[in-house]
């Protein structure tokens, strides 16, 4: 869960983990430490027809949920960070 700072910029001042409520490292605006950010958006034909969800995961839950999946998730190598 990401909070901004009120004002003409949003300024981005905190973001916790929604999965175990870890408040991950915010410097100066920036996220400084790994988060998985989901946005996830259902339409028809689910039941959760135009839900919108957002969420934020540390890197220790974000390892825990991949874990549990039946099928592996493809993982590939990043050559160029941002």
């Amino acid at each position: 869960m990401r909070k901004y700072q009120a004002g003409q910029e949003q300024v981005l001042t905190q973001v916790l983990c929604n999965q175990c409520g870890r408040e991950l490292k915010v410097e100066n605006g920036y996220l400084k430490e790994g988060c998985f950010t989901a946005d996830a958006v259902f339409g028809y034909f689910s039941q959760k027809d135009g839900k919108n969800f957002h969420f934020d995961l540390c890197e220790e839950c974000f390892d825990k949920m991949i874990a549990r999946f039946a099928v592996p998730a493809e993982i590939d190598e990043e050559t160029e960070l941002l």
